[in-house]
This record gives structure tokens, C-alpha cells and sequence, in this order.
């Protein structure tokens, strides 16, 4: 039965404020980061591009997208703490393009002339995944380099990926489309090449598989940039340009006309749930997740922020009680959410979520997944009563869904309570993380403990005596490595979420995220692998 959900969070109590306090430290640590991302190359290529009469790439989406239309850029921070700039030279996001949701993948040519790095690469596949899956039109916005060469060995086979992925959405009927402003060469030639539509700006598009350089040592031909892939030649002579644009603002005003003739629908359902706003101020979300995720808290509390009206139908709430499970609607569209509680996951909640998830299947609801686990309990009652057979049922569930799920870790995300609560293994439609978020097989602290522990048994095993400073040196080593490799920063740098947002955005991130998700047809699983009883 829904109920409106009560808060008992008193944003007086000492907790309170030391969560919040902390969250905001860590939220100032991500906008400056998110602003580095944002400064591409930094000021002088910023100005070099400009002095060249260029947008940068933020303007050009910025055009693009319909007037006051929402932005979800992906993977800001892809790339952090790595050779590369934060946010691997290429912006990601969903956005509206004349009243239709689209995937755009956008080059920063500020930031080594836009070429692609590994990370660059990763980012836009994933880019295209995404799009695939939840059918969304893609519009690329093209001026690159090519492939950052000091790295081919690790770029060169798979982006091959790039153009498989592309011909796959166009035979698939999901429009694919390529603004072209500037350099499009070698293999990035293709993606002109394999898109559906392909615009091309005036005396900057240049498009050729060798330029004349290339040209030259390879043939001894003299050619020109224009004559070998100009927009006008592309235009005139070879049919590559289906719409030649004078400048950058006629390229964007074509693309959105060619969205605008796709005739496009969505698959699924609209919303169909009344979408009122909370009862109660996102702006306390600060607050919940606590500055030490080893502290527990009430998922009600963030569900109460993010659903229509704070209403909330509990399943099974006398049962199964370290996981919170039932209906809601965001921005009208209804979902089944799986919340944990208290960190562990026992069998009665294995067993609760696989029935909750099948559920969801039979009904064709989404599924939101609000992960803070350390994962399933271990122990020798545990294993005799078989939390295996119990851990491999919610999993087997998760795997076999067909619903979206929409995955967001709240605070920490441990061990194969990941993967029981849809983490990146089994392919969530769409993932993000709070900012002060954890990621990892296990706690820094517990990890370190356990190769403690290994290290202590072996050294008895041989008979040699066990180096008690040299183990105390190891484990602080390695408590400050999976410290490091757990944070949020780190994990998204990888590409392990699909980005890090403010706790006060989720309910605005779960709608687009959701809407994206109804582009395509949401329909339930109807039948499951075998279950071990």
C-alpha cells in the first residue's frame, strides 16, 4: 500500500551537520575538477580556437540543444589522475534536440586538437552503448585530430569499435548524425562516413583518409586541403556531405532541422503518474549520507527526497530488513526501488529482492537500485544456511532482468553487493555515483587486515618467523592504495559510473535518466535461468 513518507531527520543534530559539512568539502573538490574539464585546453588554446572564429565545444552544444533544455553530460571527470586532461578531450551527454532526447558526442579540439586518447575512446563507446540501449538518435559533433599516436597500441583495435557501433544504430533505424566543424581525418574520416546524415561547415570541414602530406610521400601528388576533403568538394564532387553549411551556427540550425524531420517516437511509455514535487528539501541530502560510510542511515530518507510527493509503497517491510524495497513514481514514471539499509546483505534480503525484481518484470516497471552494501554476510551460520544459494538468486534476478535499471551508489558499494544491486557488470542502463561515494571489493581497512591475516598464516606454514613492522608497513601501504583506488574520482575516472552528481540533482537525474530509458521499448523478462533452491 503507498504511504507518504515521514522523515525523522532532525537537521539539528551534531551528525547532520558533520555529514553535510563534508558533503560540501567534497562537492567544491568535484566543481573544480568539472571546471578543469571545462577548460579544455585552458585559456591560450581556448583563445587560439576562438581567434580562428570557432565555438568551443560547450557553445555548440549549447545552440544545439532546444532553448532551456536540460543537459546530462556523462563522465566529466573521465580521465582524472591520469597522463591525460580530466575529462579525456570529448563531452558526452543526453539533451533535447528539437523536442527530441539525443546522444551527443562532442570533440574539444582546445585539447590536443581534440584527438582521441584511451580514455577518450572508452568514453565515447560507452557514449554509443548507451544510446543503443535505451534508443536514443546520436549526434556527433566532429572536429578531431585523430588518434593521440604516442598511444595507438592502445586505441588503434578497438576503435574499430566506434564505426561497427554506428552502422549497428543506423541498421537498427536509430539515427546517427555528424556535424562536422573542423578535422575529421584518417579513421575519423568514418564517422561522416558511417553516420546517416552528414553536414559539413565551409573552409573548416576536412575530411580525408590522408592528408596532403600523406598524400604527397605516398603517391607524389600535390593536393590541397580543400581539393582532398573540403566541405565543398564533399558537397560537389564525392556525395560525402549530404548539407554544406556556410558556418558553424548554419551547421547547427541543418542538424536541428534534421532532427526535427526524423518523425521520431519513443517506444515506451510516457509518464503516467502524477509528478509532484517531494514533501521535503532535496537540499538535505547533504546531510544523510554520512562523512564515514561505515555509519549506516535510512535509504527512506533519500527516497523521501527523490520520489512524486514522497510517496513510497513498501514490499515486505517486517522482512528481510537490511534492504528497502517497493513502488514510487519519479517525474510520473513509475519505478520498483531496491535500497539498502545497513550495509549487509542477508539471505532473507537476497531472497526478497529476487522476488521484488521478478515482479517488477511481470509489471514492466524500471527498477532504481540505491546501492550503500559492503556486501553479502559471510560466517560460518551464513555459509551453513546458504547465503551462496541465497547471493546467487538476487544476482541470477538481477541478470535476467529486462526492465532498465538506473543504478545510483549512495556511499559505498562493496564486494558482489555490487553486482546483486546492478553495478556496472550488469549493464544498468544508466549509473552514477554521489559524489562522496566508495567503490571497491572490499573496505581499505578490511582488505589490508585480510592480506594480514593471509601473510600471518603462510609465514607459519613455513615454519619462519612472522615480521610484525614489515606487516604493519604493508598494510598501511595498501590501506592508502585501496583508499586512493576506492574514491569516487578515481572509479569514474575509469568509467566505472557514468558520472558523479550533486545528492541535491538525483531526482532531476533519474527523470532525464528514466525518460531516456522510455525512448525504447520497457518490457519485463518472462522467464529465469534455474534457481538453486
Amino acid at each position: 500500500m503507498t504511504t507518504v513518507l515521514r522523515s525523522a531527520l532532525n537537521t539539528a543534530d551534531e551528525t547532520y551537520q558533520a555529514n553535510y559539512r563534508h558533503q560540501k568539502r567534497v562537492l567544491a573538490e568535484l566543481d573544480e575538477q568539472t571546471q578543469a574539464a571545462i577548460a579544455g585546453g585552458g585559456p591560450r588554446y581556448q583563445q587560439r580556437h576562438r581567434d580562428r572564429g570557432r565555438m568551443l565545444v560547450r557553445e555548440r552544444i549549447e545552440l544545439l540543444l532546444d532553448r532551456d533544455a536540460s543537459f546530462l553530460e556523462l563522465s566529466t571527470l573521465a580521465a582524472w589522475g591520469t597522463q591525460f586532461p580530466v575529462g579525456a578531450s570529448v563531452v558526452t551527454g543526453i539533451g533535447v534536440v528539437s523536442g527530441v532526447e539525443c546522444m551527443l558526442i562532442a570533440h574539444d579540439p582546445t585539447v590536443r586538437g581534440g584527438a582521441m586518447n584511451p580514455y577518450s575512446l572508452k568514453k565515447t563507446l560507452r557514449a554509443l552503448e548507451i544510446a543503443r540501449v535505451n534508443r536514443l538518435p546520436v549526434i556527433n559533433l566532429v572536429e578531431s585530430g585523430g588518434a593521440d599516436l604516442p598511444t595507438q597500441s592502445e586505441l588503434f583495435v578497438h576503435a574499430g569499435k566506434i564505426f561497427h557501433d554506428l552502422t549497428e544504430l543506423s541498421s537498427m533505424a536509430i539515427p546517427t548524425i555528424a556535424l562536422v566543424f573542423g578535422n575529421s581525418t584518417a579513421g575519423g574520416a568514418y564517422v561522416p562516413g558511417m553516420c546517416d546524415y552528414a553536414v559539413m561547415v565551409d573552409q573548416q570541414a576536412k575530411v580525408f583518409l590522408g592528408g596532403p602530406p600523406l598524400v604527397k610521400m605516398a603517391t607524389g601528388e600535390d593536393a590541397d586541403d580543400e581539393e582532398l576533403g573540403g566541405a565543398a568538394m564533399h558537397a560537389k564532387v564525392s556525395g560525402l556531405c549530404d548539407h554544406f553549411a556556410v558556418d558553424e551556427r548554419d551547421c547547427i540550425r541543418i542538424g536541428r532541422q534534421i532532427v526535427s524531420e526524423l518523425n521520431w517516437r519513443k517506444l515506451g511509455p510516457g509518464p503516467t503518474m502524477p509528478a509532484d514535487e517531494p514533501l521535503y528539501d532535496p537540499d538535505e541530502l547533504l546531510g544523510i549520507a554520512p562523512a564515514d560510510i561505515k555509519v549506516p542511515f535510512d535509504p527512506r530518507e533519500v527516497i523521501a527526497r527523490v520520489v512524486d510527493g514522497s510517496r513510497f509503497g513498501e514490499y515486505k517491510p517486517l522482512w528481510g530488513t537490511s534492504l528497502v524495497t517497493g513502488w514510487a513514481s519519479v517525474h510520473g514514471y513509475p519505478v520498483g526501488i531496491l535500497a539498502n539499509a545497513r550495509g549487509v546483505l542477508f539471505s532473507e534480503e537476497a531472497k526478497k529482492a529476487s522476488e521484488f525484481i521478478q515482479l517488477a518484470n511481470q509489471t514492466d516497471t524500471p527498477l532504481l537500485f540505491l546501492q550503500n552494501t559492503t556486501g553479502y554476510m559471510v560466517g560460518k551460520n551464513y555459509e551453513q544456511g546458504g547465503i551462496i544459494k541465497d547471493g546467487s538468486k538476487m544476482i541470477n534476478s538481477v541478470a535476467n532482468s529486462k526492465v532498465p535499471h538506473i543504478t545510483v551508489n549512495l556511499a559505498a558499494s562493496f564486494g558482489a553487493g555490487n553486482y546483486g544491486m546492478s553495478g556496472r557488470a550488469y549493464d544498468p542502463r544508466l549509473m552514477f555515483a554521489w559524489a562522496g561515494s566508495r567503490l571497491a571489493v572490499m573496505g581499505a581497512a578490511q582488505l589490508a587486515g585480510v592480506l594480514s591475516i593471509v601473510a600471518k598464516q603462510s609465514a607459519s606454514a613455513a615454519g619462519r618467523e612472522f615480521d610484525v613492522e614489515a606487516d604493519e608497513r604493508n598494510r598501511a601501504a595498501i590501506e592508502a592504495q585501496i583508499d586512493k583506488e576506492s574514491h569516487s574520482f578515481f572509479v569514474t575516472a575509469r568509467l566505472y559510473d557514468d558520472g558523479l552528481i550533486d545528492p541535491r540533482d538525483t531526482r532531476t537525474v533519474l527523470g532525464i535518466a528514466l525518460s531516456a530509458a522510455h525512448s525504447n521499448i520497457v518490457a519485463g523478462q518472462r522467464g529465469y535461468g534455474v534457481f538453486r533452491m
